[in-house]
């Protein structure tokens, strides 16, 4: 995991010189997610810099990768997990450079330069790919957009790309995220989605039976292939399910060396795991149980509110958002990742997603039907790339630590995404018997976990450390935001203007670093209760009047399921 810059589209008369100097500093501006390495291509056609992260052939591996001929150049922020097969299916010999998984990248295009290579691809990606033969760019971006690109145009009308926001915002008027799952073809000048499942619709999932088999050998299959590196790793572990299903699996696999196959011992054989919270929070203590049965070498940071409070400027800078869920969950992450980096440690798995797939938040209970949960799962995937995703890479990136998350792997996501959604429905199950969320989950990972742990209930991460951190924050807001300034909220900001003090007070700080329209439109708005897109508000009359994205704002919905 790493940064990428690039711009495209120079001509002769551009100043080469005085352009690769601008961007090498915009560059600098992402350097925190690869402090190992920075590295710069100049072509008459495009400049590109790489900041590199070094996680799979640390010695080589450096960025911009070049072919043989130095034809293309390729600068990649991601993991090819399936990179030694889709090198073993190569039909013509490539020259390659390096070790880096990413390099397969340049022997596919070079085999198909139709970029339909990309639907063969398992891994998370941010990639632009110069050919200087054509004088071509392609920019791609993984199916899910678990790793951040951004892009837009300078004064001059050339192309920009990068991998945050921060390095663009001055000189792209319109800065834009690129979306997750597409293409685009600087010959062609066309934007096109590779990444297109017929699970998207649910008439072709509808009557699919749950195989809670194949279901848990697609999910070990994932974490196993995301095990792949050649640095010390750990596990996120907050002792809910889907971060303690993460920490099961990769126990099971941490003593052999997954990159020759599981013949030899691991570098690292023994498993570290992570978690935060405030002092006395639901989560240190779960996790505490969790790693016990697990056997990790298990490491519970506290942190204060006051901690987190001095964070949030820095938090804010780098998640680059104002959505309130959002930053109160980023927080006590990149409060984490920085404890994390501090013990050498450089990539780490984390169980973002399971809740978009089973529908694991509290207000599916109220899904009045198969059909309408299915369709709100698909929704909440395809904004995944501004919420989950953005801050698990973002928190965890501002420090060096790459964050791999197995449930978004592409098999797992096509084997669990296919089942009938009525085999995820909370509620009464098919015996008579009432069902917690995620219980088909739960299920199919009988005996992995102590049940405390396997049939916990939902805590959202901003919960889960403690319930002091939201009502903290809150309270500071409350003290911060006057009545009248809230009262002109709409005036000063004309795109999704707060609702809430606490939403105005990030909104105002995420102004301060990011001033400009195109930055405020990349963060998506809407109401929400519990995580819940704006669609779902429609399942329950009393969701509008207790809007709140924690997930106390539902609580009782557990509990009237289960009565």
């Amino acid at each position: 995991m790493c940064s990428i810059f690039g711009i495209f589209g120079l001509q002769d008369d551009d100043d080469h010189s005085a352009l690769r100097r601008t961007c090498v500093d915009l560059s600098r501006r992402q350097r925190h997610r690869g402090p190992d390495w920075s590295g710069v291509y100049v072509d008459a056609g495009a400049i590109m810099v790489h900041e590199r992260l070094s996680i799979v052939d640390p010695a080589g591996g450096a960025q911009p990768l070049l072919s043989e001929d130095s034809g293309l150049a390729l600068a990649v922020n991601g993991e090819i997990y399936n990179h030694l097969e889709l090198k073993a299916e190569l039909i013509q010999p490539y020259a390659f450079q390096t070790g880096s998984d990413c390099e397969v990248i340049n022997a596919l295009y070079r085999e198909d330069t139709s970029a339909s290579f990309l639907n063969r691809i398992n891994g998370i990606f941010a990639f632009a790919l110069w050919d200087s033969r054509w004088q071509r760019v392609l920019i791609a971006r993984d199916p899910i957009g678990v790793v951040p690109l951004y892009w837009g145009h300078d004064k001059d009308g050339r192309l920009v790309v990068a991998s945050e926001l921060k390095a663009l915002v001055d000189i792209c008027a319109d800065a834009a995220q690129f979306p997750p799952g597409h293409w685009y073809d600087s010959g062609t000048d066309a934007l096109t989605r590779y990444y297109v499942r017929p699970w998207r619709d649910y008439k072709s999932v509808e009557n699919v039976a749950a195989d809670r088999v194949a279901l848990r050998e697609a999910f070990e299959r994932a974490v196993h292939r995301q095990l792949m590196t050649d640095v010390p790793y750990g596990v996120l572990l907050s002792g809910g399910l889907d971060s303690s299903l993460v920490a099961a699996v990769a126990a099971r696999y941490a003593r052999r060396r997954i990159e020759d196959g599981d013949r030899s011992e691991a570098w690292w054989p023994r498993l570290h795991s992570f978690a935060i919270g405030l002092k006395g929070s639901p989560d240190l203590a779960a996790a505490a149980i969790a790693a016990a049965a697990l056997g990790t070498v298990h490491h519970g940071f506290e942190y204060t509110f006051e901690e987190g409070l001095d964070a949030l400027p820095d938090v804010i800078r780098h998640v680059e958002t104002y959505d309130v869920t959002t930053i109160r969950a980023s927080t006590p992450m990149f409060l984490l990742a920085r404890r994390i980096k501090a013990m050498g440690v450089k990539m780490v798995l984390s169980g973002e997603g399971s809740d978009e797939i089973f529908g694991g938040y509290l207000y599916f209970h109220k899904a009045p039907n198969a059909r309408e949960f299915h369709e709100e799962l698909v929704r909440k995937l395809d904004a995944l790339n501004n919420y989950d995703c953005l801050r698990a890479n973002k928190s965890m990136m501002a420090w060096g630590v790459e964050p791999r998350v197995p449930f978004l792997d592409r098999e797992f996501l096509d084997v669990a995404m296919r089942i009938d959604a009525k085999h995820k429905m909370i509620g009464q199950g098919a015996d008579g018997a009432r069902r917690i969320e995620k219980a088909l989950l739960r299920e199919a990972f009988e005996g992995y976990l102590p049940d405390s742990i396997l049939w916990r209930q939902k805590e959202q991460f901003s919960d889960g450390v403690g319930y002091g951190w939201i009502d903290g924050l809150k309270a500071h807001a409350e003290a911060k935001v006057s009545d009248r300034v809230m009262a002109a909220a709409d005036k000063r900001f004309g795109h999704n203007p707060p609702q809430t003090k606490e939403a105005y007070y990030y909104r105002h700080l995420f102004q301060l670093f990011f001033p400009t329209q195109a930055a405020a439109e990349t963060v998506p708005g809407g109401k929400s209760i519990a995580c819940s897109s704006p669609a779902a508000l429609a399942w329950d009359a009393s969701f509008a009047a207790m809007a709140d994205p924690s997930g106390r704002a539902v609580m009782g919905v557990h509990q009237q399921a289960l009565t």
